[in-house]
C-alpha cells in the first residue's frame, strides 16, 4: 500500500482555501484546471502530496467534487498500471469503475505541457467514507518538480490518516485487501499498514477525520497557525501539535521529523 495523495475538497471556495494554506507556509503549485471540470493546487512532498480540489465558479463543473463534503474527502493510492489495478480489484471481488484519463496543462519554464493521469475509482456503495481511488501518473516529471518541494513551514510528508467506520475490523480488512496493505489491531481501533503511510480506523459514522503531516520542526507551522485568523493550533506534546481549519472542517496532526531531545 502506497499513498499517492490526500484530497481536501474546497467546493466553490478555492480562492479562500488556497490563501489559508499559503499563509500557513505551504508552497502551493500553480492552479491546475482538469479536463473533467475541476481545479486544484498541490502541496508536494518527495513521494506524495496534499491536494486542494474544487470547481470553477463558471463553466464545466465536476459532479463528483460537487457531491463530496467540504474538507478531507479523498484517499488516493498509487498505481503503476491502472489497467492491471482494475483487473486485480475485479478479481478480488471489488466493483471499481473502469480506468479514466484525466489531464491538466502545466506551465514548465514558460512552456505549457499536459500532465496526464489514469484513475481507477471505487464506488461510494463500496466505500461510503468518501472518494477512494487509485492514480497512475503518466507524466510524473510534470508533478514532482524540485521547485515545488520547498515549503516555508518545513512540510515534509504525510504519514497517516484516520477514518471512522461502523465496523472498523471489517473495514480494515477491506482496505488491506484493496490497497495490498496489512491490517492489525491497535489500541481502540484497527491499523492498515503500508509503505511509509498508515491508516487508523476507529468506530463511528463513515468519515475521514484527520491526517498526520511531518515537518522539519513544528515551530514554523505553529507560529503561522497561531498568527492566522483562519486556523487554530493546539500543542500536543513535544514536537507535535494539532492544526484545525474550521472553515474547511480540516484537522491536521503535525509532527516534527527531528528526533526528540534526550
Amino acid at each position: 500500500m502506497q499513498l499517492d495523495h490526500l484530497v481536501i475538497n474546497t467546493g466553490l471556495g478555492m480562492d479562500g482555501a488556497a490563501a489559508i494554506f499559503a499563509d500557513l507556509g505551504f508552497h502551493l503549485t500553480p492552479r491546475g484546471h482538469h479536463s473533467l471540470g475541476s481545479i486544484n493546487h498541490l502541496m508536494m512532498d518527495p513521494v506524495s502530496y496534499l491536494e486542494l480540489v474544487g470547481v470553477p465558479a463558471t463553466g464545466k463543473q465536476r459532479q463528483d467534487v460537487l457531491d463530496s463534503p467540504i474538507g478531507l474527502s479523498g484517499l488516493v493510492f498509487r498505481s503503476e498500471d491502472a489497467g492491471a489495478t482494475y483487473a486485480r480489484l475485479r478479481s478480488e471481488g471489488f466493483d471499481p469503475q473502469e480506468p479514466i484519463l484525466l489531464e491538466r496543462p502545466v506551465d514548465v519554464e514558460g512552456t505549457q505541457q499536459m500532465a496526464r493521469f489514469h484513475n481507477v475509482r471505487m464506488t461510494f456503495a463500496e466505500f461510503p467514507v468518501g472518494r477512494v481511488y487509485f492514480c497512475q501518473h503518466l507524466t510524473p516529471e510534470l508533478v514532482w518538480r524540485d521547485e515545488w518541494l520547498d515549503h516555508p513551514n518545513g512540510f515534509r510528508g504525510i504519514t497517516s490518516m484516520t477514518l471512522h467506520s461502523p465496523d472498523p475490523a471489517a473495514e480494515a480488512a477491506r482496505y488491506a485487501m484493496l490497497a495490498e496493505g496489512r491490517a492489525e489491531r491497535r489500541g481502540d481501533g484497527w491499523a492498515v499498514i503500508g509503505t511509509g503511510f498508515d491508516m487508523m480506523i476507529r468506530q463511528g459514522a463513515d468519515a475521514f477525520t484527520d491526517a498526520t503531516l511531518t515537518f522539519d520542526g513544528v515551530e514554523r507551522i505553529a507560529a503561522r497557525a497561531s498568527a492566522s485568523d483562519a486556523a487554530t493550533w493546539q500543542e500536543a506534546g513535544e514536537g507535535a501539535g494539532i492544526l484545525t481549519i474550521a472553515s474547511l472542517g480540516v484537522t491536521l496532526r503535525c509532527q516534527s521529523a527531528r528526533p526528540a531531545a534526550a
